[in-house]
C-alpha cells in the first residue's frame, strides 16, 4: 500500500504507508517546534494535497531552524528530515533559500549545546544537505 503527496495534479512522492506515516508524525512534531504550518495537507485515502504557499514558507523556515541549530544531537535527528522536506521542494521546484538569516528571527536558539557543535561554514552546511538531499532522492519515488 503507498500513499500520495500531491501538489495539483503532480505527484511529488509515493511512499510506503509505513514511511508516510513516520514522515507524518515528525511533520508535526516540526510544525510545532516552528510554529508554522507545512501545508501538507491531511493524508485521506491515502493522498494529501501540498499548498505551494504555505509548503514554501514551511521549507525556508525549517532551513533556518536546522542552520541555526547548534546543539549536535538536535541537528543530528533532524537531518534526515530535513533532507526529505528538500527533495519535496525540489520536486515542486521551490526555490530553496539557502542563506537562511531572513527567516531565521523566527526561530529562537532556547537549546544550546555545551560545548556547541564545531562550526560550519553556511556553504558547507548547505552542499553537505543537498548531497543528501540528492542520494535520498533516488530513494523516494515519485
Amino acid at each position: 500500500m503507498s500513499q500520495y503527496y500531491d501538489m495539483g495534479e503532480q505527484t511529488l512522492w509515493n511512499p510506503s504507508s509505513g514511511a508516510s506515516r513516520l514522515f507524518m508524525s515528525q511533520l508535526s512534531v516540526y510544525e510545532a517546534e516552528l510554529g508554522l504550518p507545512s501545508g501538507i495537507g491531511p493524508m485521506q485515502a491515502d493522498e494529501c494535497q501540498i499548498d505551494p504557499v504555505m509548503f514554501k514558507a514551511f521549507v525556508h523556515a525549517l532551513l533556518a531552524w536546522h542552520w541555526r541549530t547548534s546543539h549536535a544531537v538536535m541537528a543530528a535527528l533532524s537531518e534526515g528530515f530535513v533532507a526529505t522536506v528538500l527533495v519535496l521542494a525540489e520536486r515542486a521546484d521551490i526555490e530553496v533559500k539557502w542563506q537562511p538569516a531572513g527567516v531565521a528571527e523566527v526561530c529562537g536558539l532556547s537549546d544550546v549545546q555545551v560545548p556547541t557543535a564545531p562550526d560550519s561554514s553556511e556553504e558547507a552546511w548547505a552542499a553537505a544537505l543537498q548531497q543528501k538531499s540528492r542520494k535520498l532522492s533516488r530513494f523516494m519515488a515519485a
